[in-house]
């Protein structure tokens, strides 16, 4: 799978105390088992959450296609809160 996201929103991420990643790291999210559902229908959005770096993520993205295929087009990302910790915990 191919990943899209903005470099300059990436860097505010990692930037962020509350974040401490960019969307380069956050690929490692699909590397290992993750929980995935639907956010919003307009736009289509979907939340993927799981492990990067010992900490477990929550990351927002859109499916995309375009010339090369299908890809993720990264939105944001923050670390998860209890009631997505426990939703992972429940799913995989």
């Amino acid at each position: 799978m191919r990943f899209q996201f903005d470099e300059r929103k990436s860097a505010r991420l990692r930037a962020n105390p509350k974040r401490g990643i960019g969307f380069e790291e956050a690929q490692e999210i699909f590397s290992h088992p993750y929980y995935l559902d639907q956010r919003a229908e307009l736009p289509e959005q979907y939340r993927a959450i799981g492990w990067v770096a010992a900490r477990l993520y929550t990351l927002i993205f859109e499916m995309r296609v375009d010339n090369e295929g299908e890809c993720y087009r990264f939105v944001t990302l923050w670390r998860s809160t209890r009631q997505e910790r426990q939703l992972y915990e429940q799913n995989t």
